[in-house]
């Protein structure tokens, strides 16, 4: 089995529970939790975006089944329209959304459940689709490590990013908040200048030598 594993994981994007094909043209989004922890991981295609996650389950089958009917449920009560339809795995969920059509796939595992959602424009969900198509095609290929700690009924399987990808994130999420730190201080510094009534005086030093009014602004930069 570990062989296998090796083999599959060359192939796919290793979230730690969960090994993911990511299709040709596909984008990969994460989205983070206040702390920064990894909470899901999108696959943005150019019909809609496939969302995979994967969850504790008891030994036996069947909690997609009652995930299922939660769904519809929870669904209905927000004024979307709800129909159960039948897929390669059983029970699907097609929605209809004012924000968007959605598609609902379960799969049931020994201790785990894997679902798929696939969310795009009006229309997008519907059955031979090539966003239902590529979502199966995802999903057949998607292989859930469980663990083999407890953990509660229905709770969702740790997500574990490469430490590549990780890097990345890190590194656009500092740059996210020097940009937002220095805006505020803008904002700041702007605030007091007009409560005060003083503004920064820029002498004739500062602004260094007059240029000549010719020439373009690649040479204006030159002469700095």
């Amino acid at each position: 089995m570990s062989e296998i594993l090796a083999e599959i994981s060359d192939q796919h994007l290793d979230l730690g529970s969960v090994l993911l094909p990511v299709p040709d043209g596909g984008q990969l989004q994460v989205e983070m939790t206040p702390d920064g922890t990894p909470q899901a991981v999108h696959l943005a295609t150019p019909h809609g975006r496939l969302t995979v996650a994967a969850y504790a389950a008891p030994k036996s089958p069947g909690q997609w089944r009652t995930v299922a009917a939660d769904l519809a449920e929870s669904l209905r009560a927000d004024g979307a329209q709800v129909s159960v339809q039948t897929g390669p795995w059983g029970r699907e969920l097609h929605a209809v959304t004012e924000g968007a059509d959605l598609r609902f796939i379960g799969v049931d595992g020994y201790r785990w459940m894997v679902r798929l959602v696939a969310a795009g424009p009006s229309g997008a969900a519907d059955e031979g689709g090539p966003l239902v198509e590529a979502a199966r095609a995802i999903l057949a290929e998607t292989v859930v490590r469980r663990g083999d700690e407890p953990m509660p009924v229905r709770e969702p399987l740790p997500v574990v990013l490469p430490q590549e990808l990780a890097d990345q994130l890190i590194a656009a999420h500092q740059q996210q908040v020097e940009a937002q730190q220095q805006a505020l201080a803008a904002q700041a510094a702007a605030a007091e200048a007009a409560a005060t009534g003083t503004f920064p005086v820029v002498t004739a030093e500062q602004q260094g030598p007059r240029r000549g009014a010719e020439g373009s602004a690649m040479q204006q930069l030159g002469r700095n």
